[in-house]
């Protein structure tokens, strides 16, 4: 089975074939969301909102591990997970886009491993390159079919949020090296990996980050560039999961 995490923007997965719905539980408590199960696009998927139903979730406060304790429940071995980001650098326009290779961490305070409360030394993880690259250049592959341009690579800074953040943030993630800015990549990413589940971001630049544009951040038109992308973001999953 194969998992979807929708981000900001996509609360629902248009085109699925609803089978099911579950709240499952776990041990780590409750999703965000009730799991949606059917087919997309030919195969059996289970798609969750992270941000829950109505986007009332924030990022600091998802609980990221009920999420994939609850999509490892249903037995789903890769994750393709949209999300909204800020862009940074030149290539990285509004409506652009990418599939992420590299992250930078700056969240805190966030529950990021299943193993915290039972943790021996065979529980770390190499998270070297912490997408899954057979993944990301199936969801490639997918792009180039649909003759869609998506942007191969670039670096995640995972910010803690939910407030956006101030120039001199982004200037200081610029000089780390990142190219987009978003707020739920971790832990998700890494919960992913210690369970085996192969993940993939879909990043979708919805703003210039802080600063970077001569115009001030308005979430009216990051709203209105969410949603105006939504069509392109369905038409890769349409394309990226037979490909699975």
């Amino acid at each position: 089975m194969i998992g979807l995490i929708g981000g900001s923007g996509l609360s629902h997965l248009e085109g699925l074939e609803l089978e099911q719905q579950m709240q499952r539980e776990t041990p780590f408590g409750e999703p965000s969301a009730p799991l949606m199960i059917g087919k997309f696009a030919g195969k059996d998927v289970a798609f969750i909102p992270r941000h829950g139903e109505h986007h009332t979730i924030p990022p600091h406060l998802i609980n990221y591990r009920a999420n994939i304790w609850a999509m490892h429940q249903l037995g789903v071995e890769q994750i393709l997970a949209v999300a909204s980001v800020g862009g940074i650098t030149e290539l990285y326009k509004p409506g652009v886009i990418a599939l992420p290779d590299q992250l930078i961490d700056y969240s805190w305070g966030r529950e990021s491993s299943f193993f915290s409360e039972d943790f021996s030394a065979a529980r770390h993880i190499d998270f070297t390159y912490p997408f899954d690259e057979t993944l990301r250049q199936q969801i490639q592959l997918a792009a180039n079919i649909v003759e869609m341009t998506v942007i191969d690579g670039g670096t995640y800074a995972v910010t803690q949020g939910p407030r956006l953040e101030t120039a001199a943030e982004i200037r200081r993630l610029k000089n780390d090296g990142a190219d987009v800015v978003g707020m739920t990549a971790m832990p998700e990413a890494g919960l992913a990996r210690e369970l085996n589940i192969a993940y993939a971001s879909i990043a979708v630049v919805a703003n210039h980050a802080a600063g970077i544009s001569s115009h001030p951040l308005s979430m009216e038109v990051i709203i209105e560039t969410m949603d105006s992308s939504m069509h392109r973001v369905h038409r890769l999953l349409k394309s990226a999961i037979p490909l699975l």
